[in-house]
């Protein structure tokens, strides 16, 4: 037999919990053709890949990215390929792109995650021909993917296209016939394949564009009545919930433990934002972990808290900070739109005295830690500054930390680029998260925040703190758990076709070299998107992967990087539907 791909000598895991064995794949029609002890007949074979002392592995699933603009316009997500992931899940944190028009989607979208509307928007008003989910369905299913796409609709977009923009970021309640039309919508996005709903709870994330700027996402104007309409339509037809408590309070993340719960009823399947372990909240990681219990083990429910395997780092330019949300000053600043204004703002003394006192506040602290002296210069014109970080730039000039920033923002504007750790530092924390079986690292954010985050990488990371641990005889996880956890796991959980590689699975694979995972995974690097023309940071270590194989193609090989066809010709990714969601009953 000919076959299509053979890859030879590598320690292949399937995506379970099973240990890695020595095996000889070949691929055949796009799916796993054969896995053998002894080596294959490579006559024939157009393509042989050596994989001797390196693993092979399902392609990784990224189940919480904002990839929607950006894999509507150049589909090859090649950042994310070259790192081994094969599956992208859209629809994040109530914000989707299936029902409303394309402003209103570009004016959900833009501001929230950092994608410059004047890009977004021209893409969508180009692109965006459907209005409903089975037009959505068939845009993708024709469209020439990279990696797989999997979706939820978003809440907010859900209340935008039945109230109106106006209407849905307000105080007024939908009427009988809106909630129906809602859960009408609901039905027909699942009938269409979507996984199921994303909500948003947290105000701290603001709108785009003239009609509603900076009024906070319609999904958190919504009641818990509301929410449990269309949660019972999750509930019953077996659909996923993507959610996020409030960011500040942190109290009704006991609503959706509740939401969640199994007594007497199917659990409702929920996978919240975020597991962190934040430097401004310590012990947050011992609450998620302990709620997780309480939420499976005591509840009966199907409870997973998403989590970032890697520091959690940004890289940040002056003034456009989008941590400012969490509290009063800074909502402020991020509601000036004009920059001259902005920068204006900073000099007035009022409003740093608001601001220096509102910084230090505890009780509103959310991610960010708020301390200057963890902010440092990583580029200014002043090269000497470089390396510092404002308290002592602050010292040299007598003046308080928030006062050196401001003076040197305004000096530089977006010139000065700096960079803070919000957490995820503590190695022995991390195992502990990224061990808990109530966590899920499917979590990047891919696709937004394109000059403050570059987590593309996260599979790698994740690996990574499993080998160094293992090399230092200190092992929390098997290599194959670890593999299972970015794969089968994540796949099972929302339930779509992916993250195995056995016979007769699609060919989604990734050959990874362990030998990789260096400390270069953390090093930021600037680097152009395809077709849109911005450039944005990425965490980069190209030894770490030796090839990506999408339905049993090569789409990526270091040393040849990316096939010419990817993101250009159908036959690489495809549209994933919810395969767990149930039938609707008519």
């Amino acid at each position: 037999m000919n076959f299509d791909v053979i890859i030879k000598n590598g320690l292949y895991f399937d995506g379970s919990h099973q240990p890695g064995q020595v095996r000889h794949v070949g691929i055949k029609d796009g799916r796993i053709d054969v896995l053998s002890l002894s080596p294959l007949d490579e006559n024939g074979c157009p393509d042989m890949l050596d994989a001797t002392g390196k693993w092979v592995t399902p392609g990784f699933l990224e189940i919480h990215s904002h990839y929607d603009a950006e894999v509507i316009a150049a589909p090859a997500l090649k950042e994310s390929v070259r790192h081994g992931v094969t599956s992208v899940t859209i629809g994040s944190c109530s914000i989707s792109m299936v029902l409303a028009d394309a402003e209103d989607c570009s004016d959900l979208f833009t501001r929230v995650e950092a994608v410059p509307r004047e890009y977004v928007l021209p893409i969508l008003q180009q692109k965006k021909t459907w209005r409903d989910a089975a037009g959505y369905r068939a845009f993708y299913d024709q469209h020439p993917l990279g990696p797989n796409v999997s979706s939820f609709l978003g809440h907010s977009e859900l209340r935008v296209a039945v109230m109106g923009l106006r209407r849905a970021t307000s105080k007024v309640k939908p009427t009988e016939a809106e909630l129906q039309r809602m859960e009408q919508l609901l039905e027909e996005a699942l009938d269409a394949g979507c996984i199921g709903l994303s909500v948003m709870t947290t105000k701290l994330d603001k709108m785009d564009g003239d009609r509603a700027w900076s009024s906070p996402l319609p999904s958190t104007f919504a009641n818990w009545h509301e929410f449990s309409r269309l949660f019972a339509v999750l509930r019953r037809r077996g659909a996923v919930l993507q959610g996020a408590p409030d960011a500040v309070t942190k109290v009704n993340v006991f609503a959706f433990l509740y939401q969640a719960h199994g007594w007497f009823r199917k659990p409702l399947k929920c996978s919240m934002l975020t597991a962190l372990d934040l430097k401004s909240q310590p012990l947050l990681h011992r609450f998620t972990r302990l709620s997780g219990w309480l939420a499976n083990r005591v509840l009966r429910g199907h409870f997973r808290w998403q989590t970032l395997p890697a520091p959690f780092t940004l890289r940040l330019e002056g003034l456009n900070v989008n941590a400012f949300e969490e509290f009063g000053a800074g909502e402020i600043l991020r509601n000036i739109k004009d920059p001259d204004e902005l920068y204006a703002k900073v000099l007035e003394p009022e409003f740093r005295t608001l601001f220096k006192k509102q910084v230090k506040a505890i009780l509103t602290k959310g991610l960010w830690h708020r301390d200057f002296s963890d902010c440092w210069v990583t580029e200014c014109p002043d090269a000497s500054m470089v390396g510092q970080n404002f308290k002592q730039l602050g010292a040299a000039r007598g003046l308080d930390p928030v006062d050196a920033y401001f003076e040197i923002a305004c000096q530089y504007r977006e010139a000065l680029k700096w960079t803070t750790c919000y957490g995820n530092e503590r190695e022995a924390v991390m195992h502990a998260l990224l061990a808990s079986p109530w966590t899920q690292p499917g979590f990047a954010d891919s696709g937004a925040h394109l000059r403050s985050i570059a987590q593309y990488n996260f599979p790698l990371r994740f690996l990574k703190y499993v080998r160094d641990a293992e090399l230092a005889g200190t092992p929390f996880m098997t290599v194959g758990h670890a593999i299972h956890r970015l794969s089968g796991e994540l796949a099972d959980f929302i339930g779509v076709d992916a993250g195995y590689i056995r016979v007769g699975d699609r060919a989604d694979l990734v050959i990874v070299n362990p030998a990789g995972l260096t400390d270069e995974l953390d090093a930021i690097h600037e680097a152009p998107m395809e077709v849109i023309g911005l450039v944005r940071v990425v965490k980069r270590n190209n030894e770490a992967v030796d090839a990506t194989l999408i339905n049993g193609r090569i789409a990526y090989r270091r040393g040849h990087e990316f096939a010419d066809a990817l993101g250009q010709q159908t036959g690489f990714g495809r549209f994933l539907p919810g395969r767990d969601v149930t039938p609707r009953r008519l």
